[in-house]
């Protein structure tokens, strides 16, 4: 298991994420928040769905990522036409040969770029599920890998209903978080006149890490460690999203281990090598609202999933901080009363 036993790998840890987030921040401007999330579902091993109104800037900022990263990079446009071959690739008959060869689809790429995902039809949104999950496509009884690090950042506009197919709980389930990136402030919309009105700003990006770069840090983060306490208070957290009377449908398993990898790369992120309950906290509504299915009568009292998560988040007991310091920190918590945010 790679540990932070050499405070090196974590310096270099540091650097090329700064690196990264300040490329990606010279494009999104105001929005260093969203840039954090998505670095640290890159470095979770996840997929991000960007979920907001048209014009905001859900493009750019999966495309400013990618090209930051020296990675190959395909781009998506789903439509009611798009087909599962178009995403996974087809076998075709080869008259010289006399023998079907793989043509891949879009999805052999390391940053896959899905743009308003939810306009393709429910059986072309399915051709996702093997890839995002096993990061592979099995094509006629072949199974071909996908490279890596493997990325999905798919985009999706909520408020236009017409023309878009709503995803199914399994595609939502395999995002590990939902990010919405808002309207910016006024001075940033400013900055934005100023930088983007004469320019593409990303016609000059430039990557400023590497593929190898991305798996070694994805390898450092894995190492990261989190005490059983820590563990325990996600686990309890997610059980929690399962028996709230305002919830038809609680998070699965799989959000439990998108929780706990998003938390040991937030803490990477931050220079620990130990998760601590704050970072679970931080990511808890990202990580698990959009999984969750609110009852007939919440939606009708107006509540929403990520008003249930925060609900939890104040109800259930945090761990406490440890007496030890150091390489031990992150053992031995006992509970406390729960934190108000």
């Amino acid at each position: 298991m790679t540990t932070y036993d050499d405070r090196a790998s974590l310096t270099d840890l540091t650097a090329t994420v700064e690196r990264v987030r300040s490329s990606v921040e010279g494009v999104i401007e105001g929005k260093p928040e969203v840039v954090r999330l998505s670095l640290t579902v890159l470095l979770a091993e996840g997929h991000l769905l960007i979920e907001d109104v048209p014009g905001v800037g859900k493009t750019m900022l999966a495309k400013a990522l990618a090209r930051s990263i020296d990675c190959s990079v395909r781009r998506i446009q789903f439509t009611p036409d798009l087909l599962p071959s178009d995403i996974t690739g087809v076998s075709i008959w080869d008259q010289q040969r006399r023998d079907f060869e793989f043509k891949p689809g879009a999805i052999f790429a390391q940053i896959v770029i899905g743009d308003e995902i939810n306009r393709a039809s429910p059986k072309t949104q399915s051709a996702l599920l093997e890839s995002m999950e096993e990061r592979q496509v099995t094509i006629d009884g072949k199974t071909y890998e996908l490279p890596s690090p493997f990325m999905v950042v798919a985009t999706q506009n909520p408020v236009e209903m017409e023309g878009t197919y709503p995803l199914p709980e399994a595609q939502r389930d395999r995002f590990m978080a939902r990010v919405s990136i808002g309207y910016p402030s006024a001075d940033a919309e400013l900055q934005m006149l100023d930088i983007h009105g004469g320019v593409n700003p990303l016609d000059d990006l430039q990557p400023v890490a590497h593929a190898h770069d991305i798996v070694k840090l994805v390898e450092a983060v894995r190492g990261v460690h989190v005490a059983e306490a820590v563990r325990r208070y996600a686990v309890d957290l997610v059980a929690a999203t399962r028996t709230h009377p305002d919830l038809r449908l609680g998070a699965s398993p799989r959000a439990t281990l998108h929780l706990l990898r998003a938390a040991k790369a937030s803490a990477a992120l931050s220079g620990r090598e130990y998760a601590l309950p704050d970072d679970v906290q931080a990511l808890a509504v990202t990580v698990l609202a959009h999984r969750l299915l609110p009852t007939a009568q919440a939606q009708l009292n107006r509540r929403s999933a990520a008003q249930v998560v925060e609900e939890i988040l104040q109800r259930t007991p945090v761990p406490a901080a440890p007496q030890q310091s150091g390489l031990t920190m992150g053992r031995g918590y006992d509970q406390q009363q729960p934190r108000r945010l």
